[in-house]
């Protein structure tokens, strides 16, 4: 769970500020799937354009809070419609503040050079609640709770599911599953399109008619399953 603290309206145009390069995209735009998807191409070919780098999909975050359940409900997500990504963090074995340096570990163990997209939920201001940022650079977990966490990735990918500045972990338990499910809908769908020209490993399905009909229809199948892991 991460702050907002951009005070700027809501824009569909990416920024550069210094070396900060972002996107945000309201989540009901019916183009939104393909603009993330578009400008996530765009950070990957810039920061590896040889494609040389394994591309791993770290989502954080704990379905004990709804609020803070995007994360895992992304990782299930994209791990059924982009099987090529590999991806850390799902509501059967999430990523979260108890085990994310362990896994980070574990990543740069496994692969070599790994290219990171962290995907967390935010708290921010009302009228950007419902939108979606990516952008070029580490994520930093935790600074909506007030938790020191070690940054994450070279790319990053927010969803704003409810207001911040007071009284965080009660306002992660009362926002609504239905925003954060809608939200990590459209982050999962941006990824699979993306994945199916990125990654060769990807079924040639996802690049078919049927792709094309969930990116405009939407995915079905999203369901929230209780994790019984002791943390």
């Amino acid at each position: 769970m991460i702050i907002n603290r951009d005070n700027s309206g809501i824009t569909t145009d990416a920024v550069s500020e210094g070396e900060l390069q972002e996107l945000r995209v309201k989540v009901h735009d019916s183009a939104a799937v393909q603009q993330l998807a578009s400008y996530l191409a765009h950070l990957l070919q810039e920061i590896d354009p040889g494609q040389s780098r394994p591309l791993v999909l770290v989502s954080i975050g704990t379905d004990r809070l709804t609020g803070d359940s995007l994360g895992p409900l992304v990782g299930s997500r994209a791990r059924e419609l982009a099987p090529g990504l590999s991806v850390y963090g799902t509501l059967e074995e999430p990523v979260h503040a108890i085990n994310l340096a362990e896994k980070i570990k574990e990543i740069n163990q496994v692969y070599q050079k790994p290219l990171v997209v962290a995907v967390d939920a935010c708290l921010g201001q009302a009228h950007n609640v419902g939108t979606v940022s990516i952008g070029r650079g580490a994520l930093y977990p935790g600074t909506g709770v007030h938790k020191d966490l070690p940054p994450v990735g070279e790319i990053f990918i927010s969803g704003v599911v409810n207001v911040g500045g007071f009284l965080e972990y009660l306002v992660l338990q009362n926002t609504r599953l239905c925003l954060v499910m809608q939200i990590a809908d459209c982050i999962a769908r941006c990824l699979m399109l993306t994945c199916s020209t990125w990654l060769p490993q990807c079924p040639a399905a996802a690049t078919s008619e049927a792709c094309t009909q969930i990116c405009n229809h939407g995915a079905t199948g999203l369901t929230a399953r209780p994790s019984i892991r002791v943390r």
